[in-house]
């Protein structure tokens, strides 16, 4: 069964979701760099690899299930912060923002009776619940470094220890 269009378009609208994700976490690991803080930067970095990841997960997807990419335009993500905590509360943030969206789209399979996307979006809703605890657990981790210039440091070459998913 090929896509219907709604889920092509909504998948499509994913795959620019997945791509400001990435290019945000590109942003904010230069901030991290800018600031000396080149653990988080790297953290950010593979991030943005892994959200890379995730967007091309979805182009495939859309060609095995017989539709289209369309390509649309991605907002310049935002350049500057005002800590390392404000980088990790928006991560946070970003990342509850993408579970809803990808919420919605599992409620439109759900509407449009497409099993395989079903099948194909619980990956991304395992997945979430994992992005949403890590970066929850690091914004718990700057809380209790604050103020702290040396558990900084130390919290920094964590950050920095992150294999390459």
């Amino acid at each position: 069964m090929e896509l219907s269009q709604k889920m092509q378009n909504a998948i499509n609208a994913q795959i620019q979701a997945e791509l400001y994700s990435a290019y945000l976490y590109l942003a904010m690991s230069a901030y991290c760099e800018d600031i000396n803080m080149p653990g988080y930067a790297r953290w950010m970095r593979v991030q943005t690899e892994e959200e890379m990841e995730h967007a091309m997960k979805f182009y495939h997807y859309v060609f095995e299930r017989g539709g289209r990419v369309f390509l649309e335009a991605i907002q310049k993500p935002q350049a500057e912060f005002d800590s390392p905590q404000d980088v990790a509360a928006q991560v946070y943030a970003h990342e509850q923002h993408v579970t809803d969206l990808i919420h919605q789209l599992y409620e439109l399979a759900l509407a449009e009776k497409d099993y395989a996307a079903q099948v194909f979006l619980q990956w991304y809703i395992d997945e979430q619940v994992e992005e949403e605890d890590n970066a929850r657990t690091i914004v718990e981790y700057f809380e209790m470094a604050a103020g702290h210039p040396n558990a900084m440091l130390m919290l920094d070459r964590k950050l920095g220890a992150r294999q390459d998913d």
